[in-house]
């Protein structure tokens, strides 16, 4: 992870040293929701009890329902959207999964509703550790995912996700996630913004159109029954605006630093990418260790990069591929499985552009599930195989980086191809 506040702070802004959870809770409460419904679970639970705190002090003017399970939280905080208010929520894991019926209907009913997720294994197998297979259970519901790598991401992130759900153009839920355990309880230094800069920063939204919604008396359809030309015309819009988010988010980055003084690239941003010859992708926390190890690695006359993944749905393939296209290698780090693949879900998916790389090669890393820790060894592992590769030797096509039990047969290595 990454401690450093590469701008000078804001006159009036505060720095202090907080979680991944408090900075996720500050961000919410900056945003001014109307709504607020969530439910505890490890390891989000501290972000509830950090809002409730604020509604308690008279911090947040909210309406603040403490719910009896996550599916009702999100319902309360979908139908409380569609009534033009804006909302919060938070979950993780299990969490998700029972709101999972309740997530699919706040994306088909394109309520803007901004929630946390904060990553952590998922059933079948009970694991009370970090992973992003939650994340990859819920990629295809139509919510706008982005990832944080360090607490002052996540404050930012929040932020920002609510000037791209509510966006006339856009009006599509996201979900902001970050590592469980690695960051939400992980205590970093945080810019806290300036409210007075928040809200200039989320004016804009009242200056657009109004947006549909619920009106007592009036007739809206919600969670009502598609049929034929009716259902394919609302799933074409949507699948629209998720594409038009990638655009509108570029936007959003540069306004946010216009008026913060911090930017983070957009879409992905690019580490020591512009003459690197091999190159790593990952999302999230194991970010900041990469670029420790790329530090090094450049030390000794290796020429490699980082790129990061921050909009993780809609699928940011067109500039992936950009900044990916003509390097010798790529290795792609998942921290979690893709069920009916040998490789991991972020690889899995840019394989399906690898032939406008012009010949990159790529291979997949799994670390970091179950809250195995991918540590500077690892990350120097996958770097070195990753050269190998580069350099025509025979390399496994997929390695689990801290299980070394598991072996591919002779027959599936790539070799150089």
């Amino acid at each position: 992870m990454n401690t450093k506040i590469k701008a000078k702070a804001k006159a009036g802004s505060q720095i202090k040293v907080i979680t991944g959870n408090a900075a996720a809770a500050i961000g919410a409460k900056l945003a001014r929701p109307d709504v607020v419904a969530a439910y505890p679970i490890t390891p989000q639970t501290e972000i509830i009890e950090q809002i409730s705190k604020f509604h308690a002090d008279g911090e947040m003017d909210c309406e603040l329902i403490t719910v009896e399970g996550e599916n009702s939280a999100m319902n309360a905080v979908m139908a409380a959207s569609l009534a033009g208010g804006r909302v919060f929520t938070a979950t993780s894991s299990w969490g998700l999964v029972f709101m999972y019926d309740a997530v699919l209907a706040t994306a088909g009913a394109r309520a803007p509703v901004v929630m946390v997720n904060v990553n952590r294994e998922t059933p079948g197998i009970i694991a009370v550790s970090s992973g992003q297979q939650d994340m990859i259970s819920t990629r295809d519901a139509g919510w706008i995912f982005l990832i944080a790598e360090n607490c002052q991401e996540i404050i930012d992130l929040v932020i920002q996700a609510y000037r791209l759900a509510e966006d006339y153009d856009i009006q599509v839920p996201v979900m902001v996630h970050y590592d469980g355990f690695y960051l939400s309880y992980l205590s970093e230094v945080v810019d806290v913004p300036v409210q007075e800069d928040v809200d200039k920063f989320l004016a804009v939204l009242k200056d657009q159109p109004e947006r549909t919604k619920l009106i007592p008396g009036g007739k809206l359809g919600c969670g009502s029954h598609g049929i034929l030309d009716g259902y394919l015309e609302l799933r074409y819009k949507h699948v629209s605006a998720m594409e038009r988010s990638k655009a509108k988010f570029e936007q959003t980055d540069k306004e946010f630093q216009e008026i913060f003084g911090r930017g983070y690239g957009g879409l992905i941003e690019e580490y020591r990418m512009d003459d690197a010859d091999v190159v790593l992708v990952g999302s999230g926390s194991m970010c900041g260790t990469i670029k420790t190890v790329i530090d090094k690695k450049r030390d000794a006359g290796v020429k490699v990069g980082l790129l990061k993944i921050r909009m993780y749905r809609p699928f940011p393939s067109e500039v992936m591929v950009k900044a990916l296209k003509g390097k010798k290698a790529i290795g792609v780090v998942d921290r979690s499985l893709c069920f009916g693949f040998k490789g991991g879900p972020i690889y899995t998916e840019l394989k399906a552009f690898e032939t406008q790389l012009d010949g990159s090669k790529m291979i997949s890393f799994i670390d970091g599930i179950a809250n195995t820790d991918i540590t500077i060894a690892n990350v120097e592992q996958m770097i070195d195989a990753t050269c190998d590769l580069a350099e025509g030797k025979d390399v496994r096509e997929v390695t689990w980086v801290s299980y070394p039990e598991a072996q591919e047969p002779d027959s599936e290595k790539m070799g150089g191809r």
